[in-house]
């Protein structure tokens, strides 16, 4: 069978990224050009500004991909960008990229779910083995799937509120942390203990998640300490919020691997690049003699590599896009 080079696309965010990946597992070449710095200023994305970053480093990261991989436009077989979900202005650059290309070189378009596609990144350097429990951890997903074959899912549950990763966001702020908070958090919290007694969320058989009262409860206890002049123990604090945080995801993977019997975990989205859960994680599974995957951490978080690697089973189904496509900012699990 002929080899597959798919240009992939990503700008869901504040990651300008494109990757050439070989037949959904080899990636030829990888750019990203990371918005970080600039953001941070802010304590977190100003859509505008990224959309505009976007705009002005998309065709150099084109350039640089291409120079990395010796190969040029003629030798790629399709193009694929992340057309949902995200911010709308970020989206519409890589799409209005990915649609010129494809319409100057008269290649397949192929759209991608960003989403989805964080979970295809677990198949760069291993192999997803169905059937497979999805746990998508990110600033704005918390969802638990049933994965029985290549974009074939059953939705168990997922946050009724918050996502974790935007209460990881969130949490940091108020405890005066940089901007990206989750990364902060998890370093912070190695020096502290879980000494606070936060209240467990979700604690019931369903496969539901919910990170609102949790971050409330956080902001309440900082706003009363300081209130009454009393010295809040950032590094405890954090501890005992990723510990709470992290123990509903695992209780609730734990609970689908009792009830499904399914032994094969697979973690996908930003969060997942927290070693806390990862450890948590593996600790668990073991009991069930169940594995658990997770991607390296170059993979973890917005990349054009996992956009090629989900574009590959499409392309084989030959689910391609018209001209017409256009981004859309938001995406239900619910109508998976």
């Amino acid at each position: 069978m002929k080899d597959v080079y798919i240009l992939a696309i990503e700008s869901s965010c504040d990651e300008t990224s494109m990757a050439i990946v070989k037949n959904g597992k080899e990636v030829i070449s990888l750019t990203t050009n990371t918005q970080m710095n600039t953001h941070a200023k802010f304590g977190g994305v100003v859509p505008e500004i990224a959309s505009r970053m976007h705009t002005e480093s998309i065709l150099y990261v084109l350039d640089e991909t291409l120079k990395k991989s010796n190969m040029k436009i003629e030798d790629i077989d399709a193009i694929a960008v992340s057309a949902l979900p995200g911010l709308m202005g970020s989206l519409l650059v890589g799409v209005e990229c990915a649609k010129t290309i494809a319409y100057i070189y008269h290649k397949p378009l192929i759209a991608v779910n960003h989403i989805i596609a964080h979970i295809y990144a677990n198949n760069i350097e291993s192999n997803l083995k169905f059937p497979l429990l999805a746990l998508i951890v990110s600033g704005g997903h918390t969802e638990l799937l049933i994965m029985k074959q290549d974009y074939d899912f059953d939705r168990l549950g997922g946050t009724l509120d918050d996502a974790v990763g935007e209460a990881f966001d969130k949490v940091a702020r108020v405890l005066d942390l940089k901007y990206p908070g989750g990364p902060n958090i998890e370093r912070l919290a190695k020096e502290g203990n879980n000494t606070y007694n936060l209240p467990k969320p979700m604690d019931d058989e369903s496969y539901n998640f919910s990170y609102s009262g949790l971050k409330s409860n956080v902001i309440n206890l900082v706003h009363n300490e300081k209130q009454r002049g009393n010295e809040i123990r950032k590094a405890d604090l954090a501890c005992s919020f990723q510990y709470i945080a992290v123990d509903q995801l695992v209780r609730k993977v734990e609970l689908a691997i009792q009830n499904t019997g399914i032994k094969r975990v697979v973690i996908a989205g930003g969060v997942s690049a927290n070693q806390y859960l990862k450890e948590q994680m593996q600790n668990m599974t073991k009991k069930y003699n169940a594995t658990v995957q997770i991607p390296s951490l170059i993979y973890c978080t917005d990349n054009a590599a996992m956009i090629g690697a989900a574009a590959y089973p499409l392309y084989l189904k030959k689910e391609f896009a018209d001209f017409s496509l256009n981004a859309k900012s938001s995406f239900d699990f619910k109508n998976c």
